[in-house]
């Protein structure tokens, strides 16, 4: 009788995970760079290493062709984005999306928005309101800190639909705000990115992994399209 309640509690935790995924898709298949591309390139940088299913940005192995940015092929507008990171100590990086692919912008930051993943403690920028891990980058501070040690692994999710924006870092809301009304326009206009020409404009966009100079993996990633 235990084993078959054993059993029955097995297939009903299988089915509440199969139920919680339903409908994601990987964006990172843990073994190859399919699905992305260096920004404004068409390869992907030798720094950006697959090791043990993750995505690293090795500065080991970054030759003449560094490693850049990374973005997606496709474009997303409403999504629910799913991913794990973890970083080295005193290292910054960033989850960018809303990113529009153009030689006329020089960087994924020019246009796509950011949730941070840093080091809050170890790098420099940590210091500086709204630039600690989880926060909207130079926009919204995180209600909460709810980030791991440096060198464990986080779990990050940011949800976007008709512009209302979730940030959730650790099973944690940090971040909840609205994009493209009138207090977006104030919260932009009280940021570094005041004077960017179409920052923050674009409603669908690729999704970045960047490449701040700094060690840092990237796993677990998924999308839902809503």
């Amino acid at each position: 009788m235990k084993k078959i309640f054993l059993s029955a509690c097995i297939l009903l935790a299988v089915t509440q995970i199969s139920k919680a995924q339903k409908g994601f898709k990987p964006l990172f298949d843990g073994k190859t760079t399919t699905g992305w591309h260096t920004y404004n390139k068409t390869g992907v940088g030798s720094a950006w290493q697959v090791q043990d299913g993750a995505l690293h940005l090795d500065l080991a192995t970054k030759g003449k062709d560094g490693g850049g940015d990374l973005v997606t092929d496709k474009e997303y507008g409403n999504f629910h984005l799913k991913y794990d990171w973890k970083v080295a100590p005193k290292a910054n990086s960033g989850l960018i999306f809303y990113v529009h692919e153009d030689p006329q912008y020089h960087a994924t930051y020019s246009t796509g928005l950011e949730m941070q993943v840093i080091d809050n403690d170890g790098h420099p920028d940590g210091k500086f309101p709204k630039h600690r891990a989880g926060d909207l980058y130079d926009l919204v501070k995180s209600a909460s800190e709810p980030v791991k040690p440096v060198g464990e692994w986080n779990k990050a999710e940011i949800i976007s639909k008709n512009g209302k924006l979730t940030l959730i870092l650790n099973g944690v809301t940090v971040v909840k705000t609205t994009l493209w009304d009138e207090n977006w326009k104030s919260i932009v206009a009280n940021s570094k990115f005041a004077t960017w020409k179409d920052w923050g404009a674009f409603k669908t966009g690729k999704i970045a992994l960047q490449d701040h100079g700094d060690e840092v993996w990237y796993k677990n990633i998924s999308i839902k399209e809503l």
